[in-house]
């Protein structure tokens, strides 16, 4: 909850998605557990990326989704995560750098709970 925009209710829902962040080899892979990456789509000459692959607990998805669009609209904690959503949402649009800031909040929190680090403001982009 040190986290601006993350509340009681999202974390206790990530924490209890998660259970053990020992069952993730990276951090990174959390925001692919939880469908927070674009579906990849590969055959012969084609390749692109799609829509979220809408993959895991959809709550917990919901959850990090609302706290990323509170951190880009509401939120007046200036951080390195928020500046980064910021210039994202100059260049892809609102709802694309919602999921993306979403994503990175899973992997920033999953990280938090692998090194029972608090939320620090200046690194959270790294």
């Amino acid at each position: 909850m040190s986290i601006p925009g993350i509340g009681a209710i999202t974390a206790t829902a990530y924490l209890t998605a998660v259970e053990d962040p020992a069952n993730f080899k990276r951090s990174r892979s959390v925001g692919a557990w939880l469908g927070l990456t674009t579906r990849r789509y590969q055959s012969g000459e084609v390749d692109y990326d799609g829509h979220i692959s809408r993959r895991g607990d959809t709550h917990v998805r919901s959850l990090l989704y609302e706290a990323a669009v509170v951190i880009l609209t509401r939120s007046q904690a200036d951080s390195d995560l928020r500046r980064w959503g910021i210039k994202l949402r100059e260049k892809i649009g609102f709802k694309r750098s919602a999921v993306a800031v979403a994503r990175k909040l899973a992997v920033i929190m999953h990280a938090m709970l692998r090194s029972g680090e608090l939320f620090n403001r200046a690194t959270a982009t790294t």
